[in-house]
């Protein structure tokens, strides 16, 4: 069975985070470790490499970056949950469209844990409470290997949401977990999401010891 190893990595600022992934992505070879980074990141707002300017309607102080995985624009802000897969698709043998059902599924399970009912869509990638979305998915394959991966609400701000078209949405509404579900901490959502997501991908999990840890190459 095939190992991932977890890392916990507190809050980092977004830009050098994602300059890490692609340094890793780029550096590894067909040995190279599955990597799962667990992270929460500062107010910011990510704009894919399709993403329209008509959907950033008023940024104002949060900064914008312009990045290299699939979508529109999102936002990352403090009480959210953000896990990026450095994953080797060819030696798991999934595809990214498996690997997209795989996350959302994760998603999924874990809010099933807190005993809420939640979906994905086929033509609009993320998870779902009622109609409002919860998790946000944008991924980047380059070489058979993933990076970027998706975003849960969890307790945070959402008022930067109506800054934006969520997802190139317009009007879409937002929700978090802390609304849904009482008693709900961060870290141990992480847990279960990397817990839940191991099993949908059929892999081990290795906790990496240390709050924070990056592999070599990969420094920020």
């Amino acid at each position: 069975m095939s190992l991932i190893t977890v890392r916990a990595l507190g809050r980092q600022a977004y830009e050098p985070l994602w300059r890490a992934m692609q340094r890793y992505t780029e550096e590894r070879d067909a040995s190279g470790a599955d990597e799962l980074w667990l992270v929460e990141h500062p107010p910011v707002f990510t704009v894919g490499l399709n993403g329209k300017p008509e959907h950033l309607l008023a940024p104002g102080e949060i900064p914008v970056v312009q990045i290299d995985r699939g979508g529109q624009v999102t936002y990352h802000g403090p009480g959210q949950l953000v896990a990026y897969p450095l994953l080797d698709l060819r030696r798991l043998h999934i595809g990214v469209r498996q690997l997209v059902t795989s996350l959302e599924a994760a998603v999924i399970a874990v809010l099933a844990e807190y005993g809420i009912d939640a979906q994905g869509r086929r033509d609009a990638p993320g998870v779902y409470v009622d109609g409002a979305k919860i998790a946000a998915l944008g991924l980047r394959v380059r070489r058979g290997c993933c990076y970027h991966g998706l975003s849960l609400n969890i307790a945070m701000d959402l008022s930067p949401f109506a800054r934006i078209n969520p997802c190139g949405y317009p009007g879409l509404a937002v929700t978090q977990l802390g609304d849904l579900a009482a008693g709900v901490d961060q870290a141990q959502v992480a847990r279960q999401l990397a817990a839940q997501l191991g099993l949908a991908l059929g892999v081990t999990l290795r906790y990496a010891p240390g709050p924070v840890s990056l592999p070599l190459g990969a420094a920020i």
